[in-house]
């Protein structure tokens, strides 16, 4: 019998970097255990090539990847919703009012960064990396069997995570 895979949503204002960035990371890395998609709530409508090129340098697939509203996903129940908005910039992060366990990854927003094209590239590995780490780290949890309350406590904690 396989286990449920477990639904995550990476959620942001514009989806064009960061949760575009985390939706294929914790689908590269979460194997058989859990399939995640990436909204905004107020999306661009283009993913950042720069984000893009993060994927394809750290061997990831970026094909298929786009910025959508968390409504192009109404119809999937979510089981953890992440938001990775940087509040302490005054970005606005979505309220999702779904029922799922939620969990703050904030960081800066990679999209802001100025500065020659190896500059750039730095911002968004850099983002890459902590994405990365919080991905591996929630995905050595023993997810299936935490309570709501166990795994909203490691889900903040991660957001910590740099």
């Amino acid at each position: 019998m396989n286990p449920k895979l477990i639904n995550v949503l990476v959620l942001c204002t514009g989806n064009s970097c960061r949760s575009i960035l985390g939706e294929a990371l914790l689908n590269h890395l979460g194997g058989d255990r859990l399939r995640a998609w990436s909204a905004g709530s107020h999306p661009t409508g283009t993913v950042n090539p720069h984000a893009l090129a993060a994927l394809r340098r750290h061997g990831l697939p970026a094909d298929g990847l786009r910025s959508k509203s968390w409504d192009a996903l109404g119809d999937i129940v979510f089981d953890i919703v992440i938001t990775v908005c940087d509040e302490a910039a005054g970005e606005a992060c979505p309220v999702y009012l779904g029922r799922a366990i939620r969990g703050h990854w904030g960081m800066p927003d990679p999209a802001k960064a100025t500065g020659t094209l190896a500059e750039i590239d730095r911002v968004f590995d850099a983002t890459f990396e902590i994405l990365e780490n919080r991905a591996r780290a929630l995905l050595a949890l023993p997810i299936e069997h935490m309570s709501p309350a166990e795994l909203s406590a490691e889900l903040e904690r991660i957001g910590k995570i740099a």
